[in-house]
């Protein structure tokens, strides 16, 4: 046997070991149960991997992303095989992992229900226990045409790949592409040595099912085989799996808590919103108390852009379609357009994005470069066509206001300016109480081209900058290869709410092609003729979205300043409602949205209903507190003071209402 030399990287520490011929990467990490696959010159490979000399080799632990994928992936195949125990008729799609958990899709003659799924654990269970192991190995396209010939949409995949294996990459919504790689199959392989079940897959798996520590199935639903919905619809079991029972539980209840704070839930609750069917799909609309919320936000930000040295424009809600073909949005964006409205011989669109419409606003007069940055700054109202089955709440929608803003600057002062618009979007969301974040480079995919404009030098400066500045903040800086947008790459801000999951929220994004297209120029300090370059960026995103952000992270408990009702005055007894209302109008007076309670209701069904209506603070009075001219200030925990002269509780108020405390 010859020796060979190999880099192992463990626990973080790297060193040079000598091996012998036939060495598999199992026995590197042997002492450590913790490890369930290997990286091995960059490719995840199971722990059966035979080593090569010159390897380098990383361990891969299962509470590591690319661990809960291996595990998430291989608890789908026991998935699948507990499926065709009980089920024997059932033909299997694809089972791929997904954020938190995986799926599996199957055509079976009946839909699943949840008693279902409970038998389906049970088998489930048995399978793991039984210690079958993952086997790969290699095949060629007519053998696994034979073998898997009562498989139909196994066959069809075969034959789009052409060759290629990883039947994943045919998940719902994603394009299969052709050609390349190995064909395998996955066994697997009982104590007896024989193959209990298999399945065409690309890998790599768990080295046997007893290493799957915690799992459990969620629910079924319909989907369309391959995402697409002319084919013809399967039933998807989604599950999830984790690296130990209590990381299980854990993440159960962090379920629960997202069912609790779900913002169209709390909408409805609360009287924030609602989506009229007779409007249509993806189309909010926003009740008073709702209305009270987003008019701080804008007026928040509307004077947060001004104080930033933006000039407010506004621009309307249709266009002819000709701006967006000078700005390359058609045909690059149709997609997401809605379709054009024909009228006096012209093509009009549901305005998609402001930008083409800002440009005109540049190029209205000729512009200095003493202007620039010149920024430009609007509320704009979007319209995109989501399909309906995306749409989901606000966070999802089809019409949507942006706080849109637009830097036309030299390439010189671009960097200063991304800077600034970085540090003004943080700013904003810790206003908002959003504290825990990263970024995130989105670049673009140099293997399609063709889906971006613009030369390769351009997209090499505009990455640059925003990479450069995306490290100066000194947050983590993520890449997010082939997600920049068809005309520039952009940095997006990755927001952790209270339960820990994160949201896209704002984006900068530098833009080389548009003022190319639109012919934007300004006059240099030499006299010259230069075209500035375009920096877009949104703080909220759409206010939309970051309403429904808001709702879910504070689980509809806004602070005091966005709390549609900041006040509910409570009296004891019929005979105090005049006195509170007096206390009432000095509330107003100093701008405090204030009610006072003089329902038919007992005094402590009050009480619950201003908790119910999550309301900041509760302000009651009875015979003792009027005899003071004083107040019980209740807080909305449940926390109270007695006997809190009214001076000071209407200080109290408008001093958490103007620092925007988050009580």
């Amino acid at each position: 046997m010859s020796e060979l030399k190999i880099a192992v990287t463990h626990a973080e520490a790297r060193e040079d070991r000598t091996v012998t011929t036939g060495t598999k990467a199992w026995e590197l990490f042997k002492d450590d149960p913790s490890v369930i696959a290997a990286r091995v010159n960059g490719e995840l490979k199971d722990l059966s991997y035979e080593l090569a000399d010159g390897d380098l080799v990383e361990s891969v632990a299962i509470d590591s992303k690319d661990g809960r994928d291996i595990l998430r992936h291989s608890t789908a195949h026991v998935l699948a095989q507990a499926v065709q125990q009980l089920f024997p008729q059932a033909k299997l799609g694809i089972g791929p992992p997904v954020q938190d958990g995986f799926y599996y899709d199957f055509d079976v003659d009946v839909p699943f229900v949840p008693e279902d799924l409970v038998k389906l654990e049970s088998a489930m269970r048995k399978i793991i226990k039984a210690n079958q192991r993952f086997s790969r190995r290699v095949t060629t396209d007519a053998e696994a045409l034979e073998e898997l010939r009562d498989e139909p949409y196994k066959v069809e995949l075969i034959g789009l790949k052409g060759g290629g294996s990883g039947a994943e990459e045919a998940a719902e919504g994603a394009s299969v592409e052709v050609g390349g790689g190995e064909l395998t199959i996955y066994d697997n392989i009982d104590r007896n040595g024989e193959v209990a079940w298999k399945d065409l897959c690309r890998g790599p798996h768990l080295p046997t099912t007893k290493r799957i520590p915690a799992f459990k199935l969620m629910r079924s639903a319909a989907a369309y085989w391959r995402g697409d919905e002319k084919n013809k619809q399967l039933q998807r079991i989604y599950g999830t799996a984790w690296e130990s029972q209590e990381a299980l539980d854990a993440h159960l209840h962090r379920i629960e808590e997202a069912e609790r704070r779900d913002h169209r839930k709390l909408g409805r609750e609360l009287d924030l919103f609602s989506f009229p069917d007779e409007i249509g799909s993806g189309l909010p609309v926003f009740h008073p108390k709702g209305g009270v919320i987003k008019r701080e936000m804008e007026d928040y930000v509307r004077r947060r852009h001004i104080e930033e040295g933006f000039s407010y424009v506004g621009t309307p809600h249709i266009t002819k379609d000709g701006v967006f073909h000078t700005s390359g949005h058609l045909p690059y964006y149709a997609d997401t357009m809605f379709p054009p409205m024909e009228f006096e011989g012209s093509n009009y669109q549901l305005k998609a994005m402001n930008c083409p419409m800002h440009n005109l606003i540049f190029s209205s007069r000729g512009r200095s470069y003493r202007e620039l940055p010149l920024r430009l700054f609007e509320f704009g109202h979007v319209y995109r066509y989501e399909k309906s089955g995306v749409i989901h709440g606000l966070t999802r929608v089809r019409g949507f206001a942006q706080d849109d803003s637009h830097s036309y600057c030299t390439k010189e002062q671009a960097p200063a300016e991304v800077k600034h618009l970085l540090d003004f979007m943080l700013s904003v969301l810790k206003d908002f109480g959003l504290n825990d974040f990263y970024l995130e480079l989105s670049t673009r995919d140099d293997a399609k081209k063709d889906k971006f404009v613009g030369s390769d030098e351009d997209w090499a400066t505009a990455t640059a900058v925003l990479e450069q500045v995306g490290a100066e903040s000194g947050l983590e800086l993520v890449p997010d290869p082939g997600g920049a947008a068809f005309y520039g790459p952009k940095i997006s801000v990755q927001a952790k709410d209270a339960i820990g999951r994160t949201w896209q929220m704002g984006t900068v994004q530098y833009d080389f092609n548009q003022p190319a297209r639109f012919g934007l120029e300004y006059v240099a300090a030499d006299g010259s003729k230069q075209q500035p370059v375009m920096i877009h960026s949104a703080k909220f995103g759409s206010i939309e979205r970051f309403f429904g952000v808001l709702v879910e992270h504070y689980a509809g408990a806004f602070p005091p300043w966005l709390a549609p009702v900041q006040v509910q005055a409570i009296p004891v007894a019929d005979a105090f409602t005049d006195y509170l209302y007096e206390v009432a109008d000095r509330l107003k007076r100093a701008g405090i949205r204030v009610e006072v309670d003089e329902s038919a209701d007992r005094f402590q069904k009050k009480i619950r209903n201003a908790q119910l209506q999550k309301v900041p603070f509760m302000l009651i009075a009875g015979g003792e507190d009027v005899e003071k001219g004083a107040v019980s200030f209740r807080y909305r925990d449940g926390r109270q003071d007695n006997g809190v002269p009214v001076d000071e509780a209407i200080a109290r108020i408008v001093e958490a209402v103007e620092s925007h405390a988050q009580v």
